[in-house]
């Protein structure tokens, strides 16, 4: 019998103000990028909710093949 696996990578909702993560990011990691274009951004790995305003940002991490992070782009959706 043949098996399928099917691995569906799921986006992450966070609740917090995105200019605030957005900053928290920049302390972890030099390379913080707002690209509105990305093809990383067509499946983030984090959406960024602010409950309050509503406002939105989608960030995802640019990782080599080799498993390290060079850099993160985002995106506001505000």
């Amino acid at each position: 019998m043949w098996y399928i696996i099917l691995v569906i990578s799921m986006t992450t909702v966070i609740k917090r103000n995105p200019a605030l993560f957005l900053r928290e990011l920049r302390e972890y990691y030099s390379d913080v990028w707002r690209m509105p274009q990305s093809q990383y951004l067509s499946n983030p790995d984090f959406l960024v909710v602010d409950q309050k305003t509503g406002k939105k940002a989608k960030v995802s991490f640019v990782v080599l093949d080799d498993g390290e992070t060079v850099s993160v782009v985002y995106d506001d959706m505000s």
